[in-house]
């Protein structure tokens, strides 16, 4: 699904309306030219002019609605509905998927406070099928009605349930990885610091999609920058949303915020990839120097002129997200690669 082609086109507009669209359109056009200009060429759209902003109630009701719908699943993959303690979740299997598989539990984005794996379920499936592995999605709680730390404790039921039903579930527990985009990367990275530390469930990869780690960003040089996508303001309430508090102060809770670790090591290898036309560019770019300099085996995909969640609707295929997926493809096979 599109959400910048949603917004624009939801329908019940008359003439009049239409015109007035395009005038402010225009407008945004014009003022933000010069990010506009910093994108791939095969990524610049007027509509990237109008960002997507979340700033209180009223937005995110709008936004959650037009989100509501589920995005097309793959071909050639079965998608089954689990219940993990309260926690739901969907399980995406290939058809003929080998047994037992690798798996990798996928957190959606949605910036904290909105998305669903239905929406997701595009991107789940495509995993699933190109992967050859099982993906659950799970349907984690949403802030503000559900702070930190319930998307998180969400998340950690259904992992230890595919850790200990791997051999129901047909999955490999030494194959085992987490992963999310944006702020399900977050999430994942989260994860992955909170499975380490309880020592119950050695994850085998890190999957961490333009991951938003750091809530201190909104409040610094890149949080009063214009951006395509996800505004700074934005990204202030989804951080504040979670958090339940004042985002971006002297500290967090222990896995609110995953850039706020300050020991890193002994985590699961790790590969992330962000655009270097996204909000998240520089948080990720660290987060994933401060892996490597812990001795975490972690790869790093800057893609130039990519702006936040460009690869997000599969359909709209670009060079430009074409050679993302297939890095992230490419990393995520190995990573997940049976042991020689």
């Amino acid at each position: 699904m599109n959400l910048r082609r949603t917004l624009l086109t939801t329908g019940g507009v008359g003439a009049g309306a239409a015109t007035l669209v395009g005038v402010v359109l225009a407008r945004h056009v014009r003022r933000h030219r010069p990010l506009l200009d910093q994108l791939a060429p095969d990524l610049r759209t007027a509509s990237l002019a109008v960002p997507l902003s979340v700033t209180g109630p009223v937005s995110l009701r709008l936004v959650r609605r037009l989100l509501s719908s589920a995005s097309t699943m793959g071909e050639g993959v079965e998608v089954s509905e689990e219940r993990v303690e309260g926690v739901r979740a969907l399980a995406y299997r290939p058809e003929d998927v080998a047994t037992p598989a690798a798996a990798l539990l996928w957190l959606h984005g949605g910036g904290y406070v909105m998305g669903s794996p239905e929406a997701d379920q595009q991107h789940s499936s495509w995993l699933a099928r190109e992967l050859g592995i099982v993906v659950v999605s799970v349907d984690y709680r949403l802030a503000p009605e559900h702070p930190f730390p319930a998307g998180l404790d969400d998340a950690a039921v259904v992992l230890t349930w595919m850790h200990e039903r791997a051999v129901v579930l047909g999955i490999d527990p030494d194959r085992l990885a987490v992963g999310g985009a944006s702020a399900g990367g977050g999430l994942a990275a989260a994860l992955a610091q909170r499975a380490h530390d309880e020592g119950q469930i050695p994850l085998a990869f890190q999957l961490l999609v333009y991951p938003m780690l750091d809530d201190r960003t909104p409040f610094g040089p890149l949080g009063r920058r214009p951006w395509p996508v996800w505004t700074g303001a934005s990204n202030r309430f989804g951080w504040t949303s979670y958090l339940g508090r004042a985002a971006g102060g002297e500290d967090a809770p222990a896995y609110a915020a995953a850039a706020r670790r300050t020991d890193l090591t002994g985590l699961a290898p790790a590969w992330i990839g962000v655009g270097d036309v996204d909000q998240f560019h520089d948080e990720a770019v660290a987060y994933a120097a401060r892996l490597g300099s812990a001795g975490v085996d972690c790869g790093l995909l800057v893609e130039p002129g990519m702006f936040h969640g460009a690869d997000a609707g599969l359909t709209d295929s670009t060079a430009t997200t074409r050679r993302f997926r297939d890095r992230l493809l490419a990393a995520a096979r190995t990573g997940l690669a049976a042991p020689a």
